[in-house]
């Protein structure tokens, strides 16, 4: 009997207390985006105001990325019915609470990008459907069906939309539990991840082609949704492994330990090999095949001022967690995962970085104050969110029928 009753050692009912220097400084951080944002809006300079927008779409998208992640990790531990994750299933579901205002805040920024053709002026701008017109274009006139600001609009608040939806109720179904026990909210909670992973498998390429690929409207690769996904889950794992790894600095999560660590390990790992695979398969086959529509994308990519982010950016996604991450014991130390993690979520920034300034701001590339700001801004954000959500409940879903495996958890 001795053996069972091990865990009430744990105090399954403490709460995260967000407050002191942590609370502080992702408020500071907040600010520091506010001002960087509102410098470079209120810039006379044209290209400046230009590169705010694209500073601003790329945190926006990534922001939401790391979210929807959340939600995704957390649909796929209950259509998998994994035992191991039930004990810190609260950060992924904290992040995917986050989900619905991380969408308004991207919807605003995409909104305004169009109004004021600042953002998406590829196939936004005046006379490029227009045969009469001097500025006809009659490659993007080809895809007026799908690119129109309508139809983009109507899609970008249906995706958002639904992803959002789930995400609130899958974390409202797991609160419920906690309050009333049974399996109730756990077999709902499966039927609607279902459904869920569905969705989100089929839309969110979708969601990717509109909101970073119609940013050079000529250019399509079919394998750009894949390339997305991967950056999106491998920087949704990294955020779950920071927050896992300092909340528990803090004082907490007891229950979890190194092989927690280590499985949230070896997805980070595997998944930055498949972010490798999808990058490398869409690089490859444009470079070895040639032909001049497809390499268009990539040959911006190769200038001087973006050569050297386009290498460092698979030195760091691929090789760094290639070599980092192989060993066995640095999967278990929390100091080392902490690092990995960190240096990813930067490695996927420029991952976008790359992927949107070469649509946007093209040669007028920076890297400065509007940059770092603006990215300051939103880890702020993010923080202060997810981390606010996370005190609001119990750190652990005592009811969830799988805590137990989740304590006896060992690889």
């Amino acid at each position: 009997m001795g053996t069972h009753n091990h865990h009430h050692d744990y105090n399954f009912g403490e709460k995260f207390q967000f407050a002191g220097i942590a609370k502080i400084l992702s408020l500071v951080g907040i600010a520091v985006g506010v001002v960087a944002v509102a410098i470079g809006l209120m810039s006379s300079d044209h290209i400046m105001v230009e590169r705010t927008y694209a500073n601003l779409l790329l945190m926006g998208y990534y922001f939401t990325c790391v979210c929807a992640a959340g939600a995704f990790f957390l649909a796929l531990q209950f259509v998998t019915q994994s035992g191991w994750s039930a004990g810190l299933i609260r950060i992924p579901q904290a992040m995917a609470s986050v989900l619905p205002i991380a969408a308004i805040i991207l919807l605003l920024i995409v909104g305004l990008g169009l109004f004021t053709h600042n953002l998406y002026h590829h196939w936004h701008a005046d006379g490029l459907m227009d045969e009469n017109s001097p500025n006809y274009d009659a490659l993007v006139a080809g895809k007026q069906a799908f690119l129109n600001v309508p139809g983009f609009l109507i899609r970008q608040i249906l995706f958002m939309g639904s992803y959002s939806i789930f995400a609130f109720i899958l974390a409202k179904l797991s609160y419920k539990e906690d309050l009333e026990g049974g399996l109730n909210s756990y077999k709902k909670s499966f039927k609607l991840s279902a459904i869920f992973l569905v969705i989100f498998g089929f839309t969110t390429p979708i969601w990717s082609f509109d909101t970073v690929m119609s940013l050079e409207a000529h250019w399509f690769s079919t394998m750009f949704g894949w390339y997305n996904f991967a950056a999106m889950w491998v920087s949704g794992l990294a955020a779950i492994i920071i927050i896992l790894v300092l909340v528990r600095k803090a004082g907490y999560l007891a229950w979890v330990n190194e092989n927690h660590l280590h499985d949230l390990g070896k997805l980070l790992f595997g998944f930055s090999i498949f972010w490798t695979y999808v990058w490398f398969a869409q690089f490859m086959l444009i470079w070895y095949s040639n032909i001049p529509e497809e390499t268009v994308y990539f040959y911006k990519r190769w200038e001087p001022e973006y050569k050297p982010w386009f290498w460092l950016n698979v030195i760091i996604n691929f090789l760094a967690p290639l070599l980092l991450l192989m060993d066995r014991d640095v999967k278990r130390k929390e100091g080392m995962m902490l690092f990995v993690a960190i240096l990813l979520l930067c490695g996927h920034w420029l991952d976008y970085y790359i992927m949107i300034m070469p649509g946007t701001v093209e040669s007028h590339r920076g890297f400065g104050f509007i940059e770092i700001g603006t990215a300051i801004g939103f880890v702020g954000l993010f923080t202060f969110l997810v981390m606010s959500k996370l005190s609001k409940h119990a750190l652990a879903p005592k009811n969830h029928p799988f805590l137990e495996e989740s304590l006896h958890h060992q690889i």
